[in-house]
C-alpha cells in the first residue's frame, strides 16, 4: 500500500535563579537574535535583562521615522473602515485603471505594500532586514505571492485535487470519515480565512516552481543573517488528496487506540498518560480476527513495546511502522457499521508518484535549510490536513533536528487536541533523543471550520470560546517552558499579538529561569503590526521576529487584501496600535523631534 511508505515511526525505546525585571541599563544585545543553537551548548555569562514595557511609544517606534508613522497610521485607520474593507477589492481594481500600472505600484509602495511587505525579491528586502536587525528584530522570510483565483476557478481546483480516481468512479468516497472527504460547499478554501495563504493545487510544473521559489528564500535567509527563518506551506508542495487520505488515516488509528484504552477504564487521563496492557490488547486483536496470536505476539516483542507490559499512543504508533508486518494487516472498526475496514487506499501508480515527489520535495527543501543554516518553519493548516502535515514535519525533525532544532512544527492552540498533540510529540522527541521545535499560535482557520463541521455534520474540532483558546495557548505554553527548564532539546516560538500572552511568557520565563540569550525561547508578530511587542522585546534583548513576506506587486495583492480584512477583523488590537502610532506623533510634535532620524 502506498502509504506505507510514510508510516515510518522508528521502534520506540524502554521509557525510563530567576533574573531582574527592574529597569536596567541597556547590555550588549547578542550578535544575532536567537541564532541557532546545537542541543547541549555551553551556557555564556548572564547579562541583566531590562523590563519589558509596552506603553512606551518612544521605545516601541525608535527604529521609525515620522512619515512611516503618518503612513502605518493611515494604513491601519483605512483597515478599520468597513465600507473601503467591504469594496477594496474593487477600489484597487479601479485605481489600477485610473493611475496605470506604474503609478498604481508606486501608490501600494507608498502605502499598504509599503506598510506589510518587505520589497519584490531578495535584494530589495535587505535594506529592511538590516535595519530591523540592528533594534533587536529578526525575520520569517516567505514568499507572499499567490494566485488571485476567482471561487469557480478555487473549487474546481479544490475538487479536483482533493479527490482520488477511486472517488471519481464511485468506488472510494465512503471509506473516508466526512471530516476527510471533499466537499464542494467548501471548495474554496479561503472563504472565511482572512489570516492565512492559501495554494490550490494546479499540477507538479507548479509545486516544482513553488519549490524553486522556497529555495531561493532559504538562500535568502541564511545570506542575509544568522539564524534566520524561512515558512514553508506543505499544501503548494503537492496533490493535497494524499494529506487528507493520510490524515484520515491517522485519526482513525489514534481513535481505534483511545477506544481500546476506554475499554480498560483509562477515558479520562491525558493521551501521553494513557496505556494498554499487552496481554489485553493481544486478545482484543485476535478476537477482531486481524490476525493469528502466533502473528500478534511476533510484533508484541520488547524490542518494538519495551519490557514495562503496556502501550502507551507512542508505541501504538510504532507498531505501523513501514518495517514491521502489522502494516499489511491495517484495518480498524468503522464506528458507523461496527465492520473492520481497511486503513490503507489503493493509489494508482500516478498518485503514488505524486505522493513521492512531495516527499522528495521537502526533503530538499530540509537540507537545503540544514547547509543554509536557516530554521524552517512548517505552517498549520485546516485540521482535515494538519494530522498528516505534523506527521510529516514529525519524521523531518527526527531526520535534521539531531544536534538544533531545524524544523519547527506549528501548534494550533484553538483546537480541542493542542495540548494532546504538543505533549505527544514532547515526549517522543524525549525518548529518541532529537531537538522539538514549535511554533505556538492560536490559529487562523476557526470561521471556516466550525462552517463547516456544522454544513457537513462532524464534531466542531475547535475550543467553544476565545477565553477556551486563551487557556489552551497557556496551557501548552507552560508545559514547554517547563520542558526547556529541564532540557536544552527543546524551543519554542510564541507566535502571538496578544500583549497578555506575552506578558505571561516573560512570567514564566523569570520564574522559571529561562535567559533570552539562551535563545530558546523567541516571539513571532507579522510585518506591520504591534510594533509595540516586537521593538520592545527586540531591545531588551529577547529573540523576536517579524514574519516578513516579499514579492511583486501584482502578485501579492491578495496576501495586502487579506493583512487590511485582519486588522479590520481585530479592533481592539489595531486600535492600540492606532493609539499608540498617535501618541509617539504627537509627543515628537512637543519635543520638536518631527524629523528625528533612526541611528
Amino acid at each position: 500500500m502506498a502509504l506505507r511508505r510514510v508510516f515510518l515511526l522508528r521502534s520506540v525505546a524502554p521509557r525510563g535563579a530567576a533574573f531582574s525585571t527592574e529597569p536596567q541599563a541597556h547590555g550588549q544585545l547578542p550578535t544575532s537574535p536567537g541564532s541557532v543553537r546545537g542541543c547541549g551548548a555551553t551556557e555564556p555569562v548572564r547579562r541583566p535583562v531590562p523590563a519589558v514595557d509596552f506603553t512606551n511609544t518612544q521605545e516601541a517606534y525608535r527604529s521609525r521615522r515620522s512619515w512611516e508613522l503618518v503612513r502605518n497610521l493611515l494604513v491601519l485607520r483605512l483597515c478599520a473602515s468597513p465600507m473601503l474593507l467591504a469594496h477594496h477589492e474593487q477600489l484597487f481594481r479601479v485605481a489600477r485603471k485610473l493611475l496605470g500600472q506604474r503609478m498604481f505600484d508606486r501608490l501600494m509602495k507608498m502605502t499598504f505594500y509599503g506598510h506589510f511587505v518587505a520589497g519584490e525579491d531578495q535584494e530589495s528586502i535587505k535594506p529592511l532586514i538590516r535595519h530591523n536587525k540592528a533594534f533587536g528584530v529578526g525575520f520569517i522570510l516567505d514568499y507572499g505571492v499567490e494566485e488571485d483565483l476567482s471561487p469557480e476557478e478555487a473549487e474546481r481546483k479544490k475538487m479536483e485535487s482533493c479527490t482520488s480516481e477511486a472517488e471519481r468512479d464511485n468506488t472510494g468516497t465512503n471509506k473516508r470519515e466526512k471530516q476527510y472527504q471533499v466537499h464542494r460547499a467548501f471548495g474554496d478554501r479561503r472563504d472565511g480565512v482572512i489570516s492565512a495563504r492559501t495554494y490550490f493545487y494546479a499540477n507538479e510544473t507548479k509545486c516544482d516552481d513553488y519549490m524553486e521559489n522556497i529555495l531561493q528564500c532559504i538562500q535568502a535567509s541564511g545570506g542575509a543573517s544568522d539564524g534566520g527563518f524561512s515558512a514553508i506551506k506543505l499544501t503548494a508542495l503537492g496533490r493535497p488528496q494524499f494529506l487528507l487520505q493520510f490524515s484520515d488515516v491517522l485519526t482513525r488509528w489514534r481513535r481505534f487506540f483511545h477506544q481500546m484504552a476506554a475499554e480498560q477504564g483509562q477515558a479520562g487521563c491525558a493521551a501521553v498518560d494513557r496505556k494498554l496492557e499487552v496481554a489485553v490488547l493481544q486478545e482484543s486483536i485476535e478476537k477482531m480476527g486481524i490476525a493469528s496470536r502466533a502473528e500478534i505476539e511476533g510484533w508484541c516483542t520488547p524490542e518494538t513495546l519495551g519490557v514495562s507490559g503496556t502501550v502507551d499512543l507512542l508505541d501504538w504508533n510504532s507498531l505501523i511502522d513501514s518495517r514491521t508486518q502489522l502494516s499489511r494487516h491495517l484495518v480498524v472498526p468503522n464506528v458507523q457499521t461496527g465492520q473492520l475496514e481497511p486503513l490503507l487506499s489503493l493509489f494508482t501508480e500516478e498518485e503514488e508518484q505524486q505522493m513521492k515527489r512531495m516527499l522528495q520535495r521537502m526533503d530538499v527543501l530540509a537540507k537545503k535549510a540544514k547547509d543554509a543554516g536557516v530554521r524552517l518553519m512548517i505552517d498549520a493548516e485546516q485540521s482535515y490536513f494538519q494530522p498528516a502535515i505534523s506527521r510529516l514535519t514529525l519524521e523531518m525533525q527526527r531526520k535534521f533536528n539531531v544536534d538544533k532544532p531545524l524544523i519547527y512544527n506549528t501548534f494550533q492552540c484553538y483546537l480541542k487536541d493542542a495540548y494532546d498533540n504538543v505533549t505527544m510529540d514532547m515526549e517522543l522527541a524525549r525518548r529518541e533523543g532529537w531537538c522539538f521545535g514549535a511554533k505556538l499560535v492560536r490559529g487562523a482557520y476557526m470561521a471556516q471550520e466550525r462552517a463547516r463541521s456544522v454544513e457537513i455534520g462532524y464534531e466542531d474540532p475547535i475550543n467553544p470560546t476565545y477565553e477556551a483558546t486563551n487557556v489552551m495557548y497557556h496551557r501548552c505554553l507552560n508545559y514547554v517552558l517547563e520542558e526547556l527548564k529541564h532540557s536544552t532539546k527543546a524551543e519554542v516560538m510564541v507566535a502571538s499579538h496578544n500583549e497578555d500572552t506575552v506578558r505571561f511568557a516573560l512570567c514564566r520565563m523569570e520564574e522559571l529561569g529561562l535567559h533570552p540569550d539562551d535563545g530558546r525561547v523567541c516571539f513571532g508578530q507579522l510585518l506591520g503590526m504591534c510594533d509595540q511587542i516586537s521593538f520592545p522585546l527586540g531591545q531588551a534583548g529577547f529573540p523576536v521576529y517579524k514574519y516578513v513576506p516579499y514579492g511583486p506587486v501584482m502578485e501579492v495583492l491578495p496576501y495586502l487584501s487579506r493583512r487590511a480584512l485582519e486588522n479590520g477583523s481585530i479592533m481592539k488590537g489595531a486600535q492600540r496600535d492606532r493609539q499608540l502610532l498617535w501618541q509617539e506623533l504627537c509627543r515628537r510634535l512637543r519635543t520638536r523631534s518631527l524629523f528625528y532620524h533612526p541611528a
